[in-house]
């Protein structure tokens, strides 16, 4: 009987899959923890145990329904630390006759595995991971005769094709988007709700990262890991997110605060980008749950999370398979400063940056507001280059794959792409900052004050980034009202702002 080798890498652990429906002696399934997937970044430790940890979750699952399993854990005398080489090793060692495996969502590994079928001497073949909504050069094929990639106009044929509120072909409320009615600030007195955690004891794995001295950051505690790792507890989290957060996630989720750390996110990305759920089951159970609950859910809750999902999310993925390899080497801008040390810390004076990267070494998580207009904001102003807060984003958060953290990150956070992702940068003052969030009343920093002694760096260092970059943004008609701005001013003022720009940006590491 012909034996068959199939790898399931760490991001693919979605158990609905086509694959998982008959079991054979002849089928063998591998997954693998590497070096080569530890270390191609520095990782927050809570990322690593978590992938692992769901990864060794998973491979139990099918051992126990019966299928052929190979696990290879990262201090394995014979694992090659690498997937291609521990492949390659599998086939000879077993005499496998075939090799298959599912489409990576990394270029690299794409890459990789396909210069490893070339070599080897047996049949191979990829399938899909049946996760997504799109397939991979859908974007591609939809937009390839448009001059601009649209997020509204992708959304709306999204919502067409897959029947998601829709009635009769038109938006179920006659009104297809209300990003409108999501930017609200939490009110003063509101009290939030605690976040939902777990507790996996991951000790020994932990133990066994230290041991082979991978190289991680961030802040774990290891005993008590609060993060799902197996698809009923994705599932658990969900279900804890539609019936406790889902009605004021709408209305919140640009909200910043210093209250709690996930506020009313359903914090349920690492199960998703991880497989363990899929985007379909997420947002029919968002529908449903609102078809049984609109007293307490309205509408506008319900399409804010649905656009980000089958919106946002597949939108991005579409760009990347476009786009990549390129994407990864754009930088528009030309920015070249190092990232703020304070990155690694959060030992800064500004408390709205203090406090989303803390956030971030303690949970490896921050909300998508915290990562594009604190963190993202901040490094744009600053200049910094897009390589270093790639890394940076692709290593401190637990949900971040390259995929959909490059098009995030280098697209729509820092602009680098030149106008792909979105059509203009995404840069605030303190004002923006002070209106959606609750930390410039203790902070030690003015947010009113523009110049001067105690002044918001983000004042000045906004209007620093519109001049040094006015030959290249002038002429978009999304922000000439800023540069309108700027030329009333008069010249001492301008001056005023320059001179404190260059100060801080001198200083930076120590703001």
């Amino acid at each position: 009987m012909a034996k068959t080798l199939r790898l399931i890498l760490g991001d693919q652990l979605n158990s609905q899959h086509s694959w998982f429906q008959e079991k054979s002696s002849a089928v063998t399934y591998v997954l693998m923890e590497c070096r080569s997937e530890t270390d191609y970044t520095k990782h927050h430790t809570q990322k690593v145990l978590g992938f692992f940890a769901a990864m060794r979750a998973f491979e139990q699952g099918l051992a126990e329904q019966g299928h052929q399993t190979i696990y290879l854990k990262l201090n394995d005398e014979n694992n090659e630390q690498s997937i291609a080489a521990n492949v390659s090793r599998l086939i000879k060692e077993h005499q496998f006759d075939r090799f298959e495996y599912l489409l990576p969502d990394e270029w690299r590994l794409d890459q990789a595995l396909n210069e490893l079928c070339k070599k080897l001497s047996i049949p191979t073949s990829a399938c899909d991971t049946e996760h997504f909504y799109t397939e991979r050069l859908e974007l591609k094929e939809m937009f390839h005769d448009r001059k601009q990639l649209v997020m509204e106009y992708f959304y709306r044929n999204m919502r067409k094709k897959h029947d998601v509120l829709m009635d009769n072909g038109e938006p179920l409320t006659g009104q297809w988007n209300y990003d409108a009615s999501n930017r609200k600030k939490l009110p003063k007195d509101w009290k939030v709700e605690k976040p939902f955690l777990f507790s996996h004891d991951l000790s020994s794995i932990e133990d066994e990262l230290k041991a082979s001295g991978v190289e991680t950051f961030g802040k774990v505690a290891a005993s008590a890991f609060i993060w799902p790792i197996n698809r009923a507890e994705s599932i658990e989290l969900l279900q804890h997110f539609l019936d406790v957060c889902f009605r004021y996630f709408g209305d919140f989720q640009d909200a910043m605060s210093q209250r709690e750390w996930s506020l009313y996110h359903a914090r349920i990305s690492f199960s998703m980008n991880l497989k363990m759920i899929s985007p379909k089951e997420v947002v029919d159970a968002a529908i449903e749950h609102w078809r049984a609950n609109q007293e307490e859910v309205d509408f506008s809750q319900l399409e804010g999370f649905v656009r980000q999902i089958i919106g946002w999310r597949e939108f991005m993925r579409g760009v990347y398979w476009w786009k990549m390899p390129d994407f990864a080497e754009m930088n528009f801008f030309e920015h070249n400063q190092p990232l703020p040390k304070w990155y690694w810390t959060g030992d800064t004076k500004m408390a709205c940056m203090r406090h989303a990267i803390q956030g971030s070494l303690d949970h490896a998580y921050a909300h998508h507001i915290q990562r594009l207009m604190l963190t993202g904001n901040f490094a744009l102003l600053a200049g910094c280059d897009p390589d270093e807060v790639d890394a940076w984003y692709l290593g401190i958060y637990i949900d971040a794959i390259e995929w959909v953290e490059i098009t995030n990150t280098r697209g729509m956070s820092q602009y680098a792409d030149g106008g792909i992702v979105g059509t203009k940068p995404y840069v605030s003052g303190a004002s923006y900052v002070h209106k959606m969030g609750d930390h410039c009343s203790n902070c030690h920093y003015d947010h009113k004050k523009k110049t001067g002694e105690g002044a918001c760096p983000l004042n000045s260092l906004y209007w620093h980034f519109h001049v040094r970059h006015r030959d290249k943004l002038g002429n978009n008609p999304r922000i000439s009202m800023m540069y309108r701005t700027w030329d009333k001013m008069d010249a001492e003022k301008r001056k005023a702002y320059l001179d404190q720009a260059e100060e801080y940006l001198s200083k930076v590491d120590y703001i």
